[in-house]
């Protein structure tokens, strides 16, 4: 086995192997290459803005067999596209195409989907500035854009 250099001039070489080494943790390499902030849509913000294009039903995951109500929607930060998911009963009906929502994410492990909805990170959580929950209890009627 190699020992570690143990020299005068031995730092540089203890630079490299540090690094060397650091470099096979996933974490690191994630943290240190910024790859988060480069694939994530919403460019390491909580929230975004963005426009509904269509509503589609997204089919669960075994072994459930729902159809779950989802839009795609456009950020207006950056032009990219999305796919985020309409919570609870009634939701879609409140939603039309080319209103202005605000989306978050929906919080799985890791910043990845969750539950039973494949590929969907995001949910909404307003409509038109107001929020989809007190549309959904009838607390707020849907203004008029």
């Amino acid at each position: 086995m190699a020992n570690k250099p143990r020299g005068l001039n031995a730092g540089n070489k203890l630079m490299k192997r540090r690094h060397s080494g650091r470099m096979h943790h996933a974490k690191y390499v994630r943290r240190v290459g910024r790859l988060k902030e480069k694939s994530d849509p919403l460019e390491g913000s909580s929230q975004a803005k963005g426009i509904v294009l269509e509503k589609v039903q997204l089919e669960a995951k075994q072994p459930n067999s729902a159809m779950r109500k989802c839009a795609r929607v456009q950020l207006t930060k950056n032009g990219k596209q999305i796919t985020a998911f309409m919570p609870g009963d009634g939701a879609q009906k409140l939603i039309d195409e080319h209103d202005e929502v605000v989306i978050e994410c929906i919080g799985g492990a890791k910043g990845k989907s969750k539950g039973d909805i494949p590929g969907v990170r995001w949910q909404v959580i307003k409509v038109n500035d107001q929020s989809l929950l007190a549309l959904r209890q009838g607390k707020i009627e849907k203004a008029r854009k």
